[in-house]
């Protein structure tokens, strides 16, 4: 069963911009199945899976490209980055918008490649598992904090309630899991890390022990919604913390994990420099940390962590989705005060607190405060103003509620 996507209005626009269009993604997101519904009958489709097709590609990549002649789908070009520059020339000959349509899946090896051969040439969408929007089948748009947005939406939104947040928390956005509910969710996920470990992290030559890996995978995942140390995950996997920055690196490009950057104004004093973790995919986190079942995750020590790092998933997707760069940062500073997002656009920044609770209380933005040193009249060299907007606090109520005239108790059902 095919789950319309949010991405495809993106798709359609990028594809006609740009001779090149390449989606990328972790590995069973529906790269492939997500093309291959949008393309056109004479577009022609090969995948570099098949060992033959990708021999040829490696070894004779004009001949392939005669094979293979555009418009065409070339599923997996990591596997033979050597048709980059090929499909340079073709592209800058024939001048045709649309004409290669290119996945991939580890993005680590894939976009320096890509960058050097196709600059100004390729559109580039990232792509991830289901969102509610998807699953639910209601309107995608990029979360803000506006209030009409807030009012119009709640009309359109199914308050789901806390179980079956939990359900779809722990099973996760992988779309055959979403699709077909009879799918054992441990026998899945044991084999999308296995494959992940053997046909991506194997290739890496910074990665000698792919047992290691999966031990640091896990202490990541248990570490999701909080600031990166790097030293103590170091020391939790028997590394250095050299190594940990690199293989964090691998897991960001592979988008298993988010990092977000501290929000930095010169009118924030004591901020901390660290990024904050988040696991995109909180199916495959529950899995590595071994929860058993949605309710002993609702009931667990880190049910507040995997609903925080949903919530980000969800409002992240929002922004791919339609093919905008998230604006998304964090807040936190030495006396460890901390604003769990940041939301920052056209010069305006939106505070947005995260709860598990269905009346989180008036406490939940204390300190939203802190950005009112932005709005100050005092002016700073080369710092621009910055309005703060309208603020959140996304949680399990039942209802959109005002706080006060500027800030809102926010349904998790309504990103």
């Amino acid at each position: 069963m095919y789950i319309k996507r949010a991405v495809e209005d993106t798709v359609i626009k990028i594809k006609d911009m740009f001779p090149v269009l390449l989606v990328t993604g972790p590995r069973q997101v529906g790269k492939t199945t997500l093309l291959q519904k949008l393309m056109e009958q004479d577009r022609r489709y090969v995948t570099l899976d098949d060992p033959n097709a990708r021999y040829l590609a490696k070894n004779d990549p004009a001949l392939f490209l005669q094979r293979y002649k555009p418009p065409v789908l070339i599923d997996e070009i990591q596997y033979a980055t050597e048709l980059l520059p090929y499909i340079k020339m073709s592209v800058d000959k024939n001048k045709k918008n649309g004409d290669f349509w290119i996945t991939g899946s580890q993005v680590f090896r894939l976009m320096k490649d890509v960058s050097e051969s196709l600059a100004g040439r390729v559109g580039i969408i990232n792509l991830l598992g289901l969102s509610d929007a998807e699953i639910y089948d209601y309107e995608s748009v990029p979360f803000t904090v506006d209030s009409d947005r807030l009012l119009d939406r709640i009309d359109k939104t199914k308050i789901q309630g806390l179980n079956k947040i939990y359900e779809r928390i722990f099973r996760g956005s992988m779309p055959v899991l979403c699709a077909d509910k009879n799918i054992d969710w441990e026998t899945y996920y044991r084999s999308y890390v296995e494959t992940y470990l053997q046909r991506d992290i194997r290739d890496l030559t910074q990665v000698g022990d792919e047992m290691q890996f999966y031990n640091f995978m896990t202490v990541v995942a248990a570490n999701t919604s909080k600031p990166v140390i790097y030293e103590e995950i170091a020391g939790s996997v028997g590394v250095s913390a050299p190594t940990v920055k690199r293989w964090l690196s691998i897991l960001v490009s592979s988008h298993i994990v988010a990092l977000v950057q501290p929000y930095q104004n010169n009118m924030l004093k004591r901020v901390v420099k660290m990024p904050l973790l988040h696991f995109l995919d909180t199916g495959l986190a529950a899995y590595l940390l071994r929860w058993g079942n949605a309710e002993a995750l609702e009931k667990g020590a880190m049910s507040g962590q995997f609903f925080e790092s949903f919530v980000f998933s969800e409002i992240y997707k929002s922004y791919l989705n339609a093919g905008k760069e998230p604006p998304i940062y964090y807040y936190r500073d030495k006396d460890k005060k901390e604003i769990d997002l940041l939301i920052y656009q056209n010069g305006t920044l939106s505070p947005i607190e995260i709860k598990k609770a269905g009346s989180p209380g008036r406490t939940a933005i204390k300190n939203f405060h802190i950005l009112n040193a932005l709005e100050t009249p005092q002016k700073i060299k080369n710092e621009l103003k910055v309005k703060v907007g309208n603020g959140a606090v996304i949680c399990m109520s039942n209802d959109l509620l005002p706080i006060d005239d500027k800030n809102w108790f926010v349904p998790v059902d309504m990103i």
